[in-house]
């Protein structure tokens, strides 16, 4: 008989969150909903804990705790706004360019095969932070979608985080990534 339980308990932080904004208001200001993202930024020191891989003046790049792949890469900007369009450019050409320089650390070691790359504004669009525009790098690999997606709704991801976070720092320290010309 077959089993059609696939357990995958690291979810149920992200499924606990959702829909919990207006019980976790920002103490230093009120009107703006707390969020991760701007947690990690005021938190530097703890950004090995928090999956931030690097940071710059404008943005930082950090792993998705809840990834489509291994490797799944957040760039973010430093800044707690809904769109692009309250983006400055310097702010827009930095997430690119974090973007060029996560993809080449990724291909060192991971060696995917394609990239995903994507913004989602707005809740509708699929946003679990509507609030707070950020890019999504996902390698992909031939066959990634299989069907384990298809049947069983779930994702194989053969790699923990913190085993890819040490290579992809390693490897950055290695290149000297990022590279951001001011």
């Amino acid at each position: 008989m077959l089993n059609n339980n696939l357990w995958a308990p690291w979810r149920i932080e992200y499924l606990k969150s959702l829909g919990k904004e207006e019980e976790n208001k920002a103490e230093d200001a009120p009107w703006i909903k707390k969020c991760f993202l701007c947690e990690y930024w005021n938190n530097p020191d703890q950004d090995r804990e928090s999956l931030v891989l690097w940071r710059t003046d404008r943005c930082m790049v950090l792993f998705n705790r809840f990834p489509y792949t291994g490797g799944h890469l957040l760039i973010a900007p430093r800044d707690h706004v809904p769109d692009l369009s309250a983006l400055d450019e310097g702010t827009m050409l930095e997430m690119m360019l974090l973007c060029r320089d996560a993809q080449s650390v990724l291909d060192q070691v991971s060696h995917p095969q394609g990239y995903n790359v994507g913004i989602n504004i707005g809740r509708c669009s699929g946003a679990g932070l509507p609030d707070h525009v950020h890019l999504h790098l996902v390698p992909r690999w031939e066959g990634d979608t299989n069907f384990m997606s298809n049947i069983g709704n779930a994702r194989v991801i053969s790699q923990s985080i913190e085993e890819l976070y040490d290579q992809l720092t390693e490897i950055s320290k290695k290149l000297n990534l990022p590279i951001i010309n001011r």
